[in-house]
């Protein structure tokens, strides 16, 4: 596995290669990143993107939204996958805020993940892109590239991935280091086809040696 020294020369080259990198759901407020968050789960960002702006307009609001007929929430939200789950996630979180919050969203993880549809990577995303404090949200880009990196076991699991790169990165770059590896798992180290033969982190990985060794 990388050292401590070695991971944060990787991540830093993922700094380099992706300066602007931010979350992409478009929100207004923590109610609207919260919502948008849950119905990304297996989604892509630009499908609960073009879905959400429709969503928001009709139930701008916990209030609006928790009395929204479930077919009304279906309707505008039934282009992202899983949507017929999603809306009676939504609703009962909406509710749920209204009840447990005074229809506020709550800062800390272990009320986010008491809501309807929110476990604990929508709860960092949370956490960190409405409230700005310090979390690592491991979804499916992060992942990847900490494994390919060797930042950390091939067989662990995502909350041992999210704490070995908290271990290994400071505290105050977690939220930076959460959208950049996104960025670079989303646009450089897909899945299918990684720009290894290109990759300014050759050198740090050895996912990438092997694929190259296979590919000559």
């Amino acid at each position: 596995m990388l050292s401590k020294e070695k991971t944060m020369e990787a991540i830093s080259r993922m700094y380099e290669m992706f300066p602007e990198a931010h979350g992409e759901l478009v929100s207004d407020n923590p109610f609207q990143l919260l919502i948008a968050v849950i119905l990304s789960a297996q989604a892509t960002d630009v499908s609960v993107n073009k879905a959400t702006p429709a969503l928001f307009a009709a139930y701008p609001t916990p209030e609006a939204l928790s009395q929204a007929p479930i077919e009304g929430i279906i309707e505008k939200i039934k282009t992202i996958g899983l949507y017929r789950n999603k809306a009676k996630n939504i609703k009962a979180c909406a509710e749920m805020l209204l009840e447990e919050y005074g229809g506020e969203v709550p800062k800390t993880r272990e009320e986010l993940i008491k809501l309807p549809g929110v476990g604990r990577k929508t709860a960092n995303v949370v956490m960190g892109d409405a409230f700005g404090f310090p979390a690592i949200a491991v979804d499916t880009h992060v992942e990847r590239v900490s494994k390919r990196l060797r930042i950390c076991k091939l067989k662990a699991s995502v909350t041992e991935v999210e704490e070995t790169l908290m271990r290994k990165v400071p505290k105050e770059l977690w939220v930076k280091t959460h959208h950049t590896m996104i960025f670079f798992g989303r646009y450089h180290c897909m899945a299918r086809s990684p720009k290894c033969e290109i990759c300014p982190l050759l050198d740090l990985c050895q996912d990438g040696k092997d694929r190259l060794k296979i590919a000559k």
